[in-house]
């Protein structure tokens, strides 16, 4: 598979709109259920997260990654500040931060979600993800890169991966710091 990773930005609109198809990926989410309050997120149609996202994405800077096969959008992962992802600081989720000042920092950074293609699952897309995610955020100047994947799904394809495996985390060097929620470790790489 010869597959370029590139961060997103206005001018790949129609790519990651592409991707995200119709249904907005996951439900309808179109990638902002960490970045808004679960109240918004219950007012909010399809229609509105897509509008969300796609200010975010023009405002800049990238809030994440592109992975293209061919010419198409095959995968995305959301990568950037803490700050950027306020609903995956709260302190009833896993992935809270371990002090509560690193999420303001702007140079302890989040992998969030992932959204791949149905075709291209399974074939090792998320590593090539989050190996440009460490280039990425290196680039920028975080200091810290931090994820909350899932260790165990039944199956390598689900749509419930949308945080990552630990194992994809595991050989990119990440390591795990706690887990305040069983098979849901809170990990980080130091660049």
């Amino acid at each position: 598979m010869a597959v370029s990773v590139e961060p997103v930005t206005p001018a790949l609109w129609l790519a990651f709109e592409d991707l995200f198809g119709r249904q907005g990926a996951c439900y309808g989410c179109w990638c902002t259920h960490f970045r808004l309050p679960p109240a918004v997120r219950r007012e909010n149609d399809r229609q509105r997260n897509k509008d969300y996202i796609r200010s975010r994405i023009e405002t800049g800077p990238p809030p994440g990654l592109l992975a293209f096969e061919d010419g198409q959008a095959i995968g995305w992962m959301q990568v950037g500040p803490r700050a950027d992802v306020p609903e995956w600081n709260n302190q009833g989720r896993g992935s809270a931060p371990l002090e509560p000042g690193n999420a303001a920092d702007p140079e302890v950074w989040a992998i969030s979600c992932f959204f791949i293609r149905a075709r291209a699952r399974g074939q090792g897309l998320t590593h090539r993800l989050v190996e440009g995610g460490i280039g990425f955020a290196r680039e920028s100047g975080a200091r810290w890169l931090e994820a909350c994947p899932m260790d165990r799904s039944k199956d390598s394809r689900s749509i419930g991966l949308f945080v990552g495996s630990s194992r994809v985390f595991e050989t990119a060097g990440f390591r795990r710091i706690a887990e305040r929620k069983a098979e849901r470790p809170l990990m980080r790489l130091v660049l």
